[in-house]
């Protein structure tokens, strides 16, 4: 069988990979643009496209394939796909591609739809505390993630993971149950099943202006937060008036508060109040200093009981 892959983050690597390391031929791929990365704002191709040149598979960027679909479509009729599988690639896919493969286009999507579709899906499901995540396959059509679903697969959200820990489980998930549902349509054992838009929610992207830590709210609710924003783009607080990402913390307690809302009552272990309970800062990043363990940080800079974290520079 013949597939053409797309995808742009590191989440499609192991879908990728199944696909080759099960016999697959992945004749191109196709990923987003190389956009400037880091402080250099250096050119960095995509983590599926170092992936793809490294086995010499040959790469495809369109800026959007529906507005270069008289340029795109001829390629694809050319690789002639029996399908076409898409995991995290970002682009939308028009009615003429999605048509074009036998098979279809099928999606390996980050939630348990119709549950989380968009952008994000991973890291709302760490942000709204949920005790289960997964990974949904599905056929894709023309609205944004509302294809009928194909096989889904449930996994419990560990004490404490991050959204980017649970980000690389679900990768492996998702590859998994890829290969089972390639088998299965083509076997013709797998029944779409539509979903039930009354229980859709949308999972949006990632912005800055949700990185500050709110002391006030509940102590679940903030450890949500730093957990479902960490790794990117991370939450944060500042401590006498300069920037404190943090990346790991725990729940101390949910009910009583022992001090006012952002303040440090336990030196020792970084513990802040919030607005009902506390919560542990475990892994923090202070401004001009790298990522460290809270233990690290505090044999350096010591903090004082009573010292109150801000939510914004002051």
């Amino acid at each position: 069988m013949r597939i053409v892959f797309m995808g742009t983050p590191s989440f499609a690597i192991p879908s990728l990979e199944a696909l080759l390391q099960n016999g697959y031929e992945v004749p191109a791929v196709f990923t987003q643009t190389d956009k400037p990365k880091g402080r250099g704002n250096k050119i960095a191709f995509s983590p599926v496209k170092e992936y793809a040149l490294a086995h010499n598979i040959p790469v495809y960027q369109p800026n959007s394939l529906k507005k270069e679909t008289d340029v795109y479509l001829p390629i694809l009729k050319e690789l002639n796909p029996d399908m076409i599988v898409v995991a995290a690639y970002g682009k939308i896919l028009p009615v003429e591609i999605l048509e074009l493969p036998e098979y279809g286009c099928i999606n390996v999507h980050g939630s348990l739809l119709p549950k989380y579709r968009g952008a994000a899906p991973i890291q709302w499901t760490v942000l709204n505390g949920d005790e289960f995540g997964g990974i949904t396959t599905m056929q894709m059509a023309e609205g944004l993630d509302t294809g009928d679903m194909l096989l889904s697969e449930k996994v419990t959200v560990r004490e404490n993971e991050t959204a980017s820990e649970l980000y690389d489980r679900l990768s492996y998930v998702g590859a998994s149950l890829l290969i089972k549902t390639i088998n299965g349509l083509v076997a013709g054992e797998i029944t779409p099943v539509k979903q039930n838009e009354s229980e859709a929610t949308y999972a949006p992207m990632l912005t800055k202006d949700m990185c500050a830590i709110d002391f006030t709210k509940p102590a679940k609710e903030v450890h949500n937060k730093i957990l479902g924003l960490s790794d990117s783009p991370g939450a944060c607080c500042y401590l006498d008036g300069k920037r404190l990402k943090v990346y790991r913390s725990e729940l101390v307690s949910t009910e009583k508060s022992f001090s006012e809302p952002g303040t440090i009552f336990d030196e020792h272990s970084f513990t802040v109040s919030c607005g009902t309970g506390s919560v542990r800062f475990t892994e923090i990043q202070a401004e001009g200093s790298k990522r460290m363990n809270v233990s690290d940080y505090l044999r350096g800079r010591p903090v004082k009981k009573g010292t109150k974290l801000e939510s914004n520079p002051s």
